[in-house]
């Protein structure tokens, strides 16, 4: 028996009875006790490994809503000491064929939903490693499996690997890339467990019931606390999408006591048709992240729910919890990230990285064992992440106080987040330049009363060419995902530039946003 990585092979020794999953998304929900999920992981694993050839180190990918396929898979990998890897399927199949050239999984689980992306990948050079296709329904593209059937085939005597130690690679999930390319951060078996540790001391109970509405192929849906809650043995739910009716509905059937989301969640929550009469009650705290949570929105859900916030801030290439801002303090710390958790330090350093003092704005930097191991065939990004002592330089400007409250300034370089998801100019920029009417574009996020911020796309068109904002939003649209296309663009004769010739964006924010 594996002393890491093979997480459900000690819960099931543990706790084989109890309840561990109910898929919501599932008509009727599945209900999987600990002992049905590792036998399933087992199976799973065992197809792998004995039909597709996958063993330690091999990249196993999983495109797909939210289910228990994706635990399937990840348990499945850490068995193996294969490296589970979620694919964003919001993304455009042009934009995945590029990841997949650059981590070239053998396998690929994917919902049927997506069996068009699948088929134009299969066609696609980039995407030549991959061997062996699950669909998890419907028929699948040609030359799939269907995932129950292999399951269902497949022996469940356990399987584990000898060469799962802490270090060794149990995930890859991407951050949003200001240059095109998402990166991959390698999530470690040790990084698991030290930001299980850290979430275990600030929030988990061992009878806590989750309700998980983040994607899973996001560190918050994997790793903020599903993982954790399974190692610790408690129940967590996982739906399809984000329904704000049938969350509150599950929060009351399943006298859910843990729930996290961004604040775009809690707004639409708050104005559901069954906000009213919706109990609550079993809640012992909302966790909220991705954005400052606006006071009044606190305010109500304590007045009309008796409902508690814990904010705070993560990062996929650290912890992913780094920051808790306590129930206490939501109202009097309004703004602030809270404090680090128990096993981070945390620094606020100028440009020639020096610790400065309180209420100083630097950079802020981290250093802590839930760090990840660098990102994934990219060893110049890693080297520009990490300085020479082991400080992970996070690009984002911050402050805190005299009482050791941290505030984000400002976000990496120009990112926005735009309801939850991570938007990087950079690569819209670089999509318009392939226009050819575009001579000059800038992309910044303003304030949206749904989305927290929205794209604003700035251009300037060569002389001589013509062309509208809505035909370059549908030039977007055949190149990115959905989400990164802006709500608007804006005409313009020209944009402001520095000294240096550098576009500020900072004028076109002031500009636009007032």
């Amino acid at each position: 028996m594996m002393y890491i990585g093979d997480y459900l092979g000690r819960r099931a020794i543990y706790s084989p009875g109890k309840l561990a999953i109910i898929d919501a998304g599932k008509e009727p929900a599945w209900r999987l006790a600990f002992a049905q999920l590792n036998d399933r992981a087992n199976r799973l694993a065992n197809w792998l490994a004995t039909e597709a050839g996958i063993h330690f180190g091999h990249r196993v990918a999983i495109l797909a809503r939210d289910g228990v396929e994706h635990l399937d898979t990840f348990f499945a990998c850490g068995k193996l000491g294969a490296i589970h890897t979620a694919l964003n399927w919001r993304l455009h199949w042009q934009e995945l064929a590029q990841i997949l050239e650059n981590v070239t999984p053998r396998a690929l689980v994917y919902s049927d939903e997506f069996r068009g992306t699948v088929t134009h990948l299969q066609k696609d050079e980039r995407a030549a490693s991959i061997t062996h296709f699950l669909h998890v329904e419907g028929d699948g593209a040609p030359g799939s499996l269907h995932f129950e059937s292999v399951l269902q085939a497949a022996p469940a005597t356990a399987v584990t690997s000898s060469e799962v130690e802490a270090e060794a690679i149990a995930a890859l999930i991407f951050t949003g890339g200001t240059t095109g390319l998402p990166k991959a951060a390698q999530v470690s078996h040790r990084m698991i467990a030290w930001n299980t540790l850290n979430t275990i001391i600030h929030d988990l109970h061992h009878d806590d019931t989750y309700l998980n509405v983040f994607p899973l192929f996001h560190t918050g849906g994997l790793f903020v606390y599903t993982l954790p809650n399974v190692i610790l043995g408690g129940v967590t739910i996982l739906v399809r999408e984000f329904k704000p009716a049938q969350i509150l509905d599950l929060i009351q059937q399943e006298q859910v006591t843990l729930f996290a989301g961004v604040p775009t969640m809690y707004q639409m929550l708050a104005q559901a048709e069954n906000w009213v009469e919706a109990d609550l009650s079993s809640l012992r705290f909302c966790t909220s992240g991705g954005a400052p949570l606006p006071v009044a929105l606190v305010q109500k859900y304590a007045q009309e729910k008796g409902v508690q916030f814990k904010q705070g801030f993560g990062m996929t290439e650290f912890g992913p919890g780094v920051f808790a801002l306590a129930a206490e303090d939501a109202i009097s710390k309004a703004g602030s990230i809270g404090r680090p958790n128990f096993y981070i330090d945390a620094r606020i350093v100028d440009v020639q990285n020096r610790s400065l003092g309180p209420n100083e704005v630097g950079e802020l930097v981290l250093k802590g064992p839930s760090r990840s191991s660098g990102y994934y065939s990219n060893p110049a990004a890693t080297e520009e992440a990490i300085d020479a002592e082991g400080w992970f330089h996070t690009g984002d400007l911050a402050k805190y106080d005299e009482d050791w409250y941290f505030t984000i300034v400002d976000r990496k370089k120009d990112m926005f987040i735009s309801g939850g998801e991570n938007v990087y100019p950079a690569e819209i920029e670089k999509a318009l330049y392939g226009h050819t009417a575009v001579h000059m574009c800038a992309v910044i996020g303003i304030p949206d009363a749904k989305w927290g911020e929205a794209g604003l796309a700035c251009v300037v068109l060569k002389p001589g060419e013509t062309t509208t904002g809505a035909e370059l939003r549908q030039y977007l649209k055949d190149n990115l995902a959905a989400y990164k296309i802006p709500r608007r663009v804006e005409l313009l004769p020209e944009l402001p530039i520095s000294g240096a010739g550098k576009i500020l964006k900072r004028e076109l924010k002031a500009r636009f946003s007032a």
